[in-house]
């Protein structure tokens, strides 16, 4: 069955308007006019979140679509996945300011429902009362790891920039050993949402496959498993341990999303 993408796959105007208006918020705070003040970026980027919330409520949630059901693909998973790390970061920023960052999660927030409108993915019932929760559960999973990502890219910064003496030790406004305790603390419930998300797979799964989704998201558990264990018993840090966690959020991001890339977009089906 072909899959419908673009502007045929919705069903008015609703989201089209709150996906315009979300793109528009997101770009303004990656690309800023010259002259523009800088407090304005982080209410604009909440605004942008905020609208992507609804956009993600309307569309993925059924309500904005003509065949009811639950959206399910790469496009939809990786925009939830976007608004969850923005959220993070909107926690965060209330916290310890990081102003740099702003830009680089607008702009992912831009792609993120630019993709989300461009293959907006297959509608689908629900086959198993246990599929909603399995799959909170692994968008979950992305989230924490894309946390996670975001933190590690902020520790290989400050530490580049301690080893160039360009910098104090750590990120602006936060300390290196904070950060790194962040980092980790993300990769470990992720890893614990991981776990939660196979092992309810393996349990109510009614023929087991060895797919390429199983395939790469075992592959990326026991990255994950290997990086936790280093950590504690050999006291993995710095690069080496942004590597480990780099390549399992990659695994885990071609266990899903591409998988689902491959058969949306490349083979143009939905099955």
């Amino acid at each position: 069955m072909i899959l419908s993408t673009g502007p045929a796959a919705w069903a008015g105007p609703a989201p089209l308007t709150v996906a315009a208006v979300a793109l528009f918020a997101y770009m303004a705070v990656a690309l800023p006019p010259a002259g523009r003040s800088a407090g304005w970026s982080a209410p604009v980027l909440m605004l942008g979140w905020g609208l992507h919330l609804v956009l993600l409520l309307l569309d993925i949630g059924g309500w904005g679509q003509h065949t009811p059901g639950t959206r399910l693909g790469f496009a939809p998973v990786l925009s939830i996945t976007v608004w969850l790390v923005i959220a993070v970061h909107g926690v965060e920023s209330r916290l310890v300011p990081l102003p740099g960052v702003r830009r680089m999660l607008a702009a992912a927030g831009a792609g993120a429902v630019a993709l989300a409108w461009l293959f907006p993915g297959e509608s689908r019932v629900m086959a198993s009362a246990w599929a909603p929760l399995h799959f909170v559960l692994g968008v979950a999973s992305y989230g924490l790891f894309g946390a996670a990502v975001l933190h590690a890219l902020l520790l290989d910064s400050a530490e580049r920039r301690l080893r160039l003496r360009r910098a104090e030790a750590g990120a602006p406004g936060m300390p290196l050993l904070q950060l790194e305790r962040l980092t980790f603390r993300f990769v470990e419930a992720g890893f614990v949402v991981l776990s939660a998300t196979l092992m309810l797979g393996v349990m109510t799964s009614v023929r087991w496959s060895w797919d390429h989704k199983t395939v790469f998201s075992l592959l990326g558990w026991a990255v994950f498993a290997a990086l936790l264990a280093g950590r504690r018993l050999r006291g993995w840090r710095g690069r080496k341990a942004t590597r480990w966690l780099y390549a399992g959020a990659g695994l885990l991001l071609l266990a899903y999303v591409g998988s689902r890339f491959v058969i949306e977009v490349l083979l143009a089906r939905t099955a």
